[in-house]
């Protein structure tokens, strides 16, 4: 049979509260022994003392404990004399006599005992005398027995102890640490059956969100990905609720972005297959000639396509960690005059005027693999000699400090709108809606440079320009001997 969480944790709690009642009754079990014990002999100790004083004034005026050798039965009739008749647990007790009274026959016979004086104080009480000597009472007495010394004109004249309890013997004490026991079990047995009734509800209030949560994952795992779960509280099963919550809309997120990647892959490969279907087809129709215009048209749709295919490659490689690096200590100052030389021309010929501030004299050392730099800084370039307007700017700039090289580039309008930053870098993502490539590419390329600075243990991030367009800041730890 297989036992459910609720279960264990509902034999958990009641285990543990079950322990703890049994703990908590033989601890008071023991406790009121002990207590009653130390009552019952407080008590004798009383007796004692009342019951010395009384052979203290017997011999003062008998001037010996002859009386006692004489007459045995005056030892007990002292004993019953010096036990009150409102003592506890003796209510049945003949009335006391006074000690020279005799019986009702005339005679100084033995007077009767009551029952709980035979088995009690009574028959545990002994005298000795200044010799230590047995007198009265049990004769078999142990050497360590405490006994109370009698004095007769600052004299010693008899000892009188009382030998140790075994056991009580008193039915009306038995009676009542009978009844504490048994009214003490009976608590004990409520207390289980509270707990009992409370660990089961304890049990099944803690498994309820637990149950929520798995019934939510069951959900998710078929693929509903708007499954959420109610956070009812502020302990650990409320912060994995919210966990899982944000567990779920992240999935979310990823699965619309997986069908919108889906989606923008399919819209830019079949728009160059489109253009390459309708004029393969014109030529076939013989609507267009097959000249050499014609021919340069299928080209540049092929290369097209093919510089598509190849960026979805790289940036496929470059998520799945399979780009490869050959790191080796490189000057960035030098990278960066390499991959602008072919760029120089080609802002010329846009009438875009291209200004930069680097140290060329002052070499920047950096741990980073060449081609994938080259072609980090071949992308923003290119981006800004597309989407600056003739006429425009592009500065760049190149810093070093706190162990860090920091290049800035910085083109004019247009720019892009607030919103539109934090997505510049995102897979398929452009500013224009139209999707016109004659305004741009496919979207990749900025998705593949953060990949590229991130594999280099860099940051890159896009801001409003001050020239009014954009902003592109990359970052790039220094070589050890360089910082």
């Amino acid at each position: 049979m297989k036992i459910g969480i609720t279960q264990r944790l509902f034999l958990a709690i009641l285990a543990a509260a079950f322990l703890s009642v049994v703990s908590m009754f033989l601890i008071m079990q023991w406790s009121i022994d002990r207590g009653f014990r130390r009552y019952v002999e407080s008590i004798e100790q009383t007796r004692l003392t009342r019951l010395a004083g009384q052979l203290e004034e017997r011999y003062s005026t008998q001037k010996s404990w002859d009386f006692l050798k004489n007459d045995p039965a005056a030892w007990r009739r002292i004993l019953v004399a010096s036990i009150p008749d409102e003592e506890p647990g003796t209510p049945d007790r003949p009335r006391r006599r006074g000690p020279n009274t005799s019986s009702p026959e005339g005679k100084d016979s033995h007077p009767p005992l009551p029952p709980h004086l035979r088995r009690g104080f009574v028959m545990r009480v002994f005298l000795l005398d200044a010799g230590k000597q047995p007198l009265a009472g049990p004769t078999d007495i142990p050497v360590n027995t405490v006994t109370k010394a009698l004095h007769h004109q600052n004299r010693v004249v008899g000892y009188l102890g009382l030998l140790p309890r075994k056991q009580l013997s008193d039915e009306h004490q038995v009676r009542f640490l009978k009844e504490q026991k048994f009214a003490l079990a009976l608590v004990a047995r409520m207390v289980v059956l509270v707990a009992a009734g409370f660990s089961l509800l304890l049990a099944q209030r803690l498994v309820r969100p637990i149950r929520a949560l798995a019934t939510a994952t069951d959900r998710l795992t078929a693929g509903e990905f708007a499954a959420r779960v109610p956070v009812t509280s502020g302990d650990e099963l409320g912060h994995l609720a919210r966990d899982f919550n944000s567990l779920a809309l992240t999935l979310e997120k990823n699965e619309q972005a997986r069908r919108q990647w889906v989606a923008d892959i399919s819209h830019e490969l079949r728009t160059p297959l489109t253009v390459l279907r309708g004029e393969i087809e014109a030529l076939q129709d013989g609507v267009r000639p097959v000249t050499p215009p014609a021919i340069h048209s299928l080209h540049g749709e092929v290369l097209r396509l093919g510089r598509l295919v190849e960026d979805l490659y790289q940036l496929s490689l470059s998520d799945l960690g399979a780009l490869t690096y050959h790191k080796e200590e490189l000057d960035l100052t030098s990278l960066i005059s390499t991959a602008l030389a072919p760029y120089r021309q080609e802002f010329a010929r846009k009438k875009i005027m291209l200004t930069t501030a680097i140290p060329w004299d002052m070499p920047a050392m950096i741990f980073a693999d060449a081609e994938r730099l080259h072609q980090l800084f071949a992308n923003l370039l290119d981006n800004a000699l597309k989407y600056t307007d003739p006429g425009g700017n592009v500065a760049i700039r190149l810093t070093c400090g706190d162990g860090m090289a920091t290049f800035d580039m910085e083109d004019s309008a247009p720019g892009v709108a607030e919103e539109d930053l934090s997505r510049l870098f995102d897979r398929l993502y452009r500013v224009e809606t139209s999707r016109n490539r004659a305004a741009g590419g496919a979207g990749l390329g900025l998705a593949i440079c953060r990949n590229i600075v991130e594999a280099h243990a860099g940051s890159i991030s896009a801001r409003h320009s001050t020239q009014g367009g954009v902003g592109i800041s990359v970052t790039l730890p220094l070589a050890e001997g360089n910082r």
